[in-house]
């Protein structure tokens, strides 16, 4: 190319970026200025807890700059802050509508004392007026929650052939355990070998289930060599230990 041919290149090109200059300018204002406003605001979700107007209220305020200007982000986040939401999914239909996708928590169990456990294992909170009373409750120092998870599905496994529902788990500090079951009795297990000692109970449950009409106020199985039980028409002070294989003595 020619030197008076580069020269007439570079003026083009010059004069064509002069231009553009203020058709971007125009097109970035009439883009983002609400020329295209959302109009329509479609919301898929279960409806279980949380509701299309309380999504509607949370993402308003962030649709006033017009269809282009929307920031998806922003909108992700001001519904994933809801209670019960797990998982959202926001995107854009042309040429005026906002599409909001969303996964609620399955609850599954409740975690000490203000906090649900879902399905996937994750941690949330909700108002207290929507905490669900019938699950399982489950308490423990922080960081020990996949410690108790674990020990109640074994633990549930292992009570419910025998007629014992475990309602609840509880860790203590110290690593102790305490089985609740449902209609109020409670088995305290300890921290050693705690999966051993509720399997020597539960050997010889059905032996000491058919000789009292009554369910038992809480065994105690934190003995070396045994456990001790108390049946509610029994003194307060007449849980007695019994090896595993004499479950008849004393007032167990």
């Amino acid at each position: 190319m020619t030197r008076a041919g580069a020269i007439r290149l570079s003026g083009w090109l010059l004069a064509l970026a002069v231009l553009a200059v203020p058709v971007v300018a125009v097109l970035r204002g009439w883009l983002a200025a609400g020329q295209w406003p959302v109009k329509y605001l479609t919301i898929d979700a279960p409806y279980t807890h949380v509701g299309a107007a309380e999504v509607a209220v949370a993402v308003q305020p962030l649709l006033q700059k017009g269809f282009f200007a929307v920031d998806l982000q922003r909108v992700r986040a001001a519904v994933a802050a809801l209670p019960w939401v797990a998982a959202v999914e926001v995107r854009k239909r042309w040429p005026n509508t906002l599409v909001i996708s969303l996964r609620e928590h399955l609850p599954w169990a409740r975690w000490t004392a203000d906090r649900l456990v879902g399905a996937d294992g994750s941690v949330f909170s909700v108002p207290a007026a929507q905490m669900p009373a019938a699950l399982p409750q489950l308490s423990g120092p922080p960081g020990t929650l996949p410690e108790v998870i674990a020990f109640y599905r074994n633990a549930a496994v292992a009570c419910t052939p025998r007629g014992l529902h475990v309602a609840g788990v509880q860790l203590t500090a110290r690593g102790s355990y305490t089985l609740d079951l449902t209609g109020g009795a409670h088995i305290v297990i300890g921290r050693d070998q705690s999966q051993q000692r509720l399997g020597r109970f539960l050997a010889v449950w059905p032996q000491l289930a058919a000789r009292h009409s009554q369910m038992f106020v809480y065994a105690d199985l934190r003995y070396a060599n045994g456990f001790a039980v108390r049946w509610p028409d029994a003194p307060a002070s007449g849980a007695t230990p019994t090896s595993p294989s004499t479950p008849s003595a004393g007032n167990t």
